[in-house]
């Protein structure tokens, strides 16, 4: 899925809508689920061959999959942007509080709750600390890929949005690793640190540094149409490496699928919550320190979408094709758009009611930021 960004000081971006296959993306998904469980039962060699092509625990297709997946995301991410987070600090300092404070704890605690307790006789018993993995992972790296979909859908200010990616992505280089070891600490679940630092380098670090020394360079050859034309290029490239990544993930899981029909079902339910939670005390907070509306959408919906590209590929690496946990990072895909949607929903229904207990934005702003 694409980022639509540009630098900070050019025009908003103008296709910021949702694509064709963005908006069915739950439907594709769940076209992934049947034809990977088929071809996991119709070709069980394949899917072996490909689960042991690993090198240092790191499975090549996977890798080669997750980097077509990630770089176009991050090719359209201007780091410039980052001197301008000024403008829009309280929006920024409520969208950091709830994406590295919040968030990963709160899915940590819903994962104990739900899978670790209330769920429990209704799941594989050899599988519940994946489960919980997968859920931690999911929500410790916040989203990358659709936030100006979902800012634009909500009037969203472009510029606060792109700041806060940018910022969020240079915090995730060094955050995400001691979250979520932190976290499978808390949860008694092991944590293969090396494999772990291992994921955060593959599929965070080197991406980011490609994929911005090759912006760097096309801007400064060809400038914009030069970035543009090979954006067009590889964005169809990742879409079909999300899926190709999906259709090998349900492959190796078909048959627990089949065993076990609900666990997906089971899973969606920490996550929606989690969704709705931080996203509700994102749009709060903003209202409560006085944010305009058009920072507080795009807020709430940065605080409660998930990276799920990298929490796939950090799960598969840290547990395997087979686990618990890279299904229950995939149950994040499968409800990922209809529920932003209907978040997306409730910040344009209720802006009137946010608007008259807000405080103008202007005057709380830092000089420097009202005069830029």
């Amino acid at each position: 899925m694409s980022l639509m960004s540009t630098a900070a000081a050019s025009p908003p971006p103008e296709n910021s809508t949702m694509s064709t296959f963005e908006r069915y993306l739950t439907l594709w998904v769940a076209l992934c689920i049947l034809v990977g469980i088929a071809f996991g039962h119709l070709m069980p060699g394949f899917f072996q061959t490909i689960g042991s092509a690993e090198v240092a625990q790191v499975n090549l297709p996977v890798a080669v999959l997750i980097w077509l997946m990630v770089i176009p995301m991050l090719l359209k991410i201007d780091f410039t942007s980052l001197r301008h987070v000024g403008r829009h600090w309280r929006g920024i300092g409520v969208t950091l509080f709830i994406n590295w404070a919040v968030k990963p704890f709160s899915m940590a605690l819903l994962g104990w709750l739900f899978v670790g307790w209330l769920f429990r006789p209704y799941l594989p018993a050899d599988q519940i600390n994946s489960y919980i993995a997968g859920l931690i992972i999911l929500a410790a790296a916040p989203c990358t890929a659709m936030v100006f979909v979902w800012s634009n859908l909500t009037k969203g200010e472009p510029h606060f949005t792109l700041s806060q990616v940018a910022l969020n992505d240079s915090i995730m280089v060094v955050a995400f690793a001691p979250i979520v070891g932190l976290l499978l600490g808390l949860s008694s679940i092991t944590v293969p640190w090396n494999t772990l630092v291992l994921s955060v380098v593959l599929y965070i670090v080197i991406p980011v540094i490609v994929a911005q020394l090759v912006r760097r360079g096309l801007l400064a050859s060809g400038g914009q149409p030069a970035l543009d034309r090979l954006l067009g290029t590889m964005s169809p490239m990742s879409l079909v490496a999300l899926l190709a990544t999906l259709v090998l993930l349900f492959g190796f899981q078909g048959e627990q699928i089949i065993a076990q029909p609900l666990v997906i079902g089971l899973l969606a339910v920490p996550i929606l919550i989690q969704v709705y939670f931080n996203a509700g005390l994102a749009y709060l907070l903003n209202r409560a320190v006085g944010e305009q509306h058009c920072v507080a959408g795009p807020s709430a919906l940065i605080g409660a979408s998930n990276f799920f590209e990298l929490a796939v590929a950090a799960a598969i690496s840290l547990f395997g094709f087979y686990s618990g946990a890279a299904l229950a990072t995939v149950v994040g895909v499968l409800v990922e758009v209809p529920v932003m949607l209907t978040v997306v929903w409730i910040v344009n229904r209720s802006q009137s009611w946010y608007e008259r207990g807000g405080t103008p934005s202007v005057a709380l702003r830092p000089p420097e930021a009202r005069s830029s």
